[in-house]
């Protein structure tokens, strides 16, 4: 039943959205994203990997933030796969932080999938300086769309780690790339990630690399990223989520969604598990959660049980219905 829902969806969708792909321009809530795309390798059996890679620039004039478009979309080629270089709805500083890229991220990977065959396991995220800002937000955040992401050059602000509990990540800086403290914090974050895989064994996969004698421009040597991010395929259903909201909030990650009407709360920490089938919740929770079962996270032809911050809220069967499916 559900490649009968999925395949009607798609061919709705390629419909609507034929013309947005063509002019490889999304238009959504007053802003615009364009971009440019290279074809790398051979298509394998399961579809094409898809390699989401952003320009630097920022807090700059169009003209200047064009050209490291222009130059982003030749920086990296990996070995296979749709390799895309999205211009920047805008030239803030924060162009590929701001809430209106997460929304135009998704719908640029649902294209992808829809008329590329892209792999929904097999999409990657990059960037270089401001690019590299938007990594360091955006792959905690959207960890879920992705099989891994590389940092390259660009300071992590405010940003938190936790999120990246089942997305591999890579940190690439030149140790002389001393501006806003880049090289430092850099490795201070690499020194975080290292903490949080001992921690939580199986978790937070990462490589860092802080090149000696290179500055904010790494001479291609962090392009080593990309064969490495390629030995990664994303798990949709892992049995342990580090979900942390960030000034942008989502209302859904990986097998966890908050209801309509429900704050989604900044910053909001919430972790959940599965042994067997017992489902263990902990954190800050909302008054409500949804919870997008399925037998690729637990067997549901038995009964489950749900404990929400050590207190039992549910236990049973549940159905699989169609309109779940749908």
């Amino acid at each position: 039943a559900s490649r009968w829902v999925a395949q009607d969806v798609f061919e709705r969708l390629k419909f609507e959205r034929k013309e947005e792909f063509e002019a490889k321009m999304i238009l959504l809530e007053g802003k615009q994203l364009r971009w440019m795309e290279r074809i790398f390798g051979e298509e394998t059996d399961g579809g094409r990997s898809l390699w989401i890679s952003m320009h630097g620039g920022g807090n700059a004039r169009a003209e200047v933030n064009d050209r490291q478009w222009n130059n982003q979309i030749d920086l990296y080629e990996p070995a296979e796969g749709v390799y895309v270089a999205p211009r920047a709805p805008t030239d803030t500083w924060n162009l590929w932080h701001e809430f209106h890229i997460d929304p135009m991220f998704q719908r640029l990977i649902e294209d992808y999938v829809l008329f590329r065959n892209v792999d929904p396991d097999k999409v990657y995220l990059l960037g270089y300086s401001a690019g590299g800002d938007g990594v360091w937000q955006l792959a905690p955040r959207m960890a879920d769309r992705f099989a891994a992401a590389a940092m390259m050059a660009g300071h992590p602000n405010e940003s938190s780690l936790l999120g990246l509990r089942n997305l591999p990540f890579g940190i690439f800086m030149g140790a002389d790339d001393s501006a806003y403290n880049r090289n430092k914090v850099a490795t201070e974050r690499a020194s975080e990630l290292q903490v949080l895989s001992q921690s939580d064994p199986g978790g937070y996969v990462h490589m860092a690399r802080i090149y000696e004698g290179q500055g904010h421009w790494m001479n291609r040597k962090d392009a080593e990223a990309l064969p490495w991010m390629a030995g990664f395929e994303r798990d949709p259903w892992p049995s342990r989520i580090v979900w942390q909201q960030d000034d942008v909030v989502h209302r859904r990650f990986y097998w966890l969604e908050l209801p309509e009407g429900v704050e989604a709360g900044e910053r909001r920490l919430i972790t959940a598990h599965v042994t067997e089938q017992t489902i263990e919740i902990e954190g800050d929770l909302p008054e409500r959660l949804r919870l997008r079962l399925s037998d690729r996270l637990i067997n549901l032809d038995h009964e489950l049980r749900v404990m929400a911050n050590s207190n039992e809220v549910f236990r049973g069967r549940v159905d699989r219905t169609a309109l779940a499916i749908i």
